[in-house]
């Protein structure tokens, strides 16, 4: 008999940018309100959770990635009220709500940080980073910013310097410390207890630090002007230390303490095989989804993304379950990386991957975002490296007849995309051929063949244009194939008889097919086999 799978492991994850998404009272920022008057478009669409971007109070340093207080809600955003009737009223949907819950580091404004930076014999000094600076007043080692420069900002008042991997405003929680792990696993019981069903874990690979803080070596594939600045080091003794896993087993522990269907994800920026150690063991566990970016950074061909998602499958263990994304708040939308109507193709081969999807806001409706240079940008790595990510972070596009395309009244703190007027829930929600119908029709036959959800990963091609795949239970095989190129092809599949389920045109439902399957270019269909 066949185990009964967690909601989680089933589910369709809608990755939204609170600030970004719908503003309720004109101030140009998202809100909670706005998110609640757009619930029942998420359960049109077909959404089963939703990962909410930080809410807490915070001065915004690095979209609310800096937290003040773990406790409340910013409020730009609403405030707790506004937060238990959006909870309320999702449950309600049946759609779950996951918060993004940032244990790295806080804001250098959180009281902690204050009372830690006092003095040196403040009760809290060791709740962060602190150390001296080496001889010539140097900082303490080699390590570098994400967004630049030394992690390593020198405090005048008590002579020592403090660790940040992001911004100087962002310190570093000393994870080392047994009060301070008891202390955030107190703000995780916080929100379980007013209905949060789960977690995204911010930064989760860096929570620990090399002890002895060693200098990282110098990384010999590093291209300036292409890779990050923290990438002219090897994270030898950034990430993934040990002890990491110790901690993430008491968050599991933690978070188990109160239902045994509470969610955990995890943002983890390493190697496979290092990626998929975070789901711990049956005995210890730890991550249920430590997500997987692969196909977020796999360049758009056919051969590359065959092998990235053979591997991932392969490494993946017994225990393990598989979580997949296009796109993120700090990757490239899909329309950035694809030509035209690839759009659609990716759309079909994220909706047919195995395991968990999480979908990025505006994914849905083709948003392209807007170009914002650097010395325009709000994003603090696009002041500091260059890397902008504002145009991925850009407002939803809801109606092309209201101003800022339905996003708020006011001013938006982001410019709205140029291509709001055909890219928006309105136009698109009335056309059957549209991407945001696909999208919904993708969501809707997984759940009509579980299969999709669940089933065996068999590939069948990745050669040329061609990306082609079968998915098989007990029950039923249907097979995957995608054109990422812009001419016709024929793929060869040996089956006597097959249906067209879906095309990425959404015009040959019911199609016959025998032997082979003909795509047009930049096409992709789902047939249903039978012998």
């Amino acid at each position: 008999m066949t185990q009964a799978r967690l909601w989680w492991q089933d589910a369709v994850i809608y990755q939204l940018l609170v600030p970004s998404f719908a503003d309720s009272n004109g101030d140009g920022y998202g809100d909670l309100g706005g998110v609640i008057e757009r619930l029942d478009y998420l359960e049109w669409l077909g959404i089963d959770a939703i990962w909410l971007s930080p809410i807490y109070p915070s001065p915004m340093r690095e979209l609310g990635y800096d937290v003040a207080d773990y406790y409340d809600v910013d409020p730009r955003f609403g405030s707790l009220v506004t937060f238990d009737a959006l909870v309320d009223e999702a449950h309600r949907r049946g759609i779950r709500i996951l918060l993004d819950w940032v244990p790295n580091h806080t804001s250098d404004r959180h009281p902690w940080f204050v009372e830690s930076a006092s003095a040196r014999d403040s009760a809290r000094r060791d709740w962060y980073i602190w150390r001296d600076a080496r001889s010539g007043g140097l900082p303490p080692n080699n390590w570098i910013s994400i967004f630049g420069g030394s992690v390593w900002t020198w405090h005048e008042p008590t002579g020592q310097y403090y660790l940040h991997t992001f911004l100087a405003q962002q310190p570093d929680l000393n994870w080392r410390n047994p009060d301070v792990r008891a202390a955030m696993c107190d703000t995780l019981a916080f929100w379980l207890e007013r209905g949060v069903d789960g977690f995204r874990i911010d930064a989760a690979c860096l929570l620990i630090k090399d002890d002895a803080l060693r200098d990282n070596p110098p990384n010999p594939d590093y291209r300036p002007g292409r890779d990050g600045p923290d990438n002219s080091l090897l994270p030898v003794y950034t990430r993934d230390q040990p002890g990491l896993h110790d901690v993430m087993a008491l968050i599991r522990r933690t978070v188990d303490r109160h239902g045994p269907d509470k969610v955990l994800l995890g943002e983890i920026y390493l190697p496979i095989d290092r990626l998929v150690g975070f789901y711990g063991s049956p005995e210890r566990p730890e991550l249920d989804l430590p997500l997987c970016m692969l196909l977020a950074w796999t360049s758009w061909d056919a051969s590359a993304l065959g092998r990235t998602i053979e591997t991932y499958h392969r490494k993946m263990p017994a225990h393990g379950w598989p979580a997949s994304m296009l796109s993120t708040h700090d990757q490239c939308r899909v329309a950035m990386r694809t030509d035209g109507e690839q759009r659609r193709v990716a759309a079909m081969l994220l909706g047919t991957l195995r395991g968990t999807l999480s979908h990025y806001y505006g994914e849905e409706i083709g948003m392209r975002g807007v170009h914002i240079p650097p010395e325009r940008a709000i994003d603090p790595q696009g002041r500091l490296t260059g890397r902008n990510r504002d145009p991925e972070r850009t407002p939803m596009q809801w109606t092309a007849d209201a101003p800022h395309a339905g996003f708020t009244n006011g001013k938006p703190w982001l410019a709205v995309g140029a291509d709001y007027k055909t890219a928006n829930v309105a136009v698109e929600r009335d056309d059957r051929r549209s991407m945001l119908s696909l999208y919904r029709r993708l969501f809707r036959l997984r759940r009509e063949h579980p299969v999709l959800v669940a089933g065996r990963h068999v590939p069948v091609e990745s050669t040329g244009s061609v990306l082609a795949y079968r998915r098989i239970d007990d029950d039923e095989t249907l097979l995957v194939a995608l054109n990422l190129g812009p001419k016709p092809v024929r793929i060869e599949t040996g089956t006597k008889r097959g249906e067209i389920l879906l095309s990425t045109e959404l015009d040959r439902e019911g199609e016959r097919c025998a032997r082979a399957v003909r795509l047009r270019g930049d096409e992709g269909v789902i047939v249903h086999e039978r012998g």
